[in-house]
């Protein structure tokens, strides 16, 4: 399958194994994952980097083969919701950055294309996310705003 937007095709990546129970040598029980999860979601920590964390610090390799259900459903059952979400919020600060190249660089017209296509996969995104009520019905996307959730 092509990329979004360009003709390119790309490497297809690796595939983890299936599994249904965690692998044997996870020492941490399902309460102590939760427990990491929740501490350093309070720390500040985004969803992957506390995937991250828990993979190389703590030899976890999926949060899921040890609580049986995703990191972000942890942290909603725990409490802990984010307003935006993650992947959401990365486009946006992607297209705060851009932005601000292109006020000091006025006549980069790669620039103005590639805020064009974050900005397009921002309202699709958007558009999930309102039909699948992880963001409200009301919300909109503009720049201005988007500068004032990054800072």
């Amino acid at each position: 399958m092509a990329r979004m937007h360009t003709r390119r095709r790309g490497k297809s990546g690796s595939t983890r194994p299936y599994r249904t129970s965690p692998p044997e040598w996870i020492e941490l029980s399902k309460e102590e994952v939760e427990d990491i999860i929740v501490k350093l979601a309070k720390r500040g920590e985004s969803p992957s980097k506390i995937g991250i964390i828990l993979r190389d610090q703590y030899g976890v390799p999926l949060s899921r083969y040890v609580t049986g259900k995703k990191l972000t459903k942890t942290l909603e059952e725990k409490g802990i919701k984010y307003p935006i979400p993650e992947d959401l919020m990365n486009l946006i600060r992607r297209a705060v950055t851009i932005d601000k190249h292109r006020k000091e660089h006025k006549k980069d017209m790669v620039a103005k294309r590639a805020q064009q296509l974050v900005e397009a996969k921002i309202r699709r995104l958007v558009k999930y996310y309102k039909r699948e009520g992880k963001l409200p019905a009301d919300w909109k996307y503009s720049i201005e705003t988007a500068k004032l959730l990054v800072r």
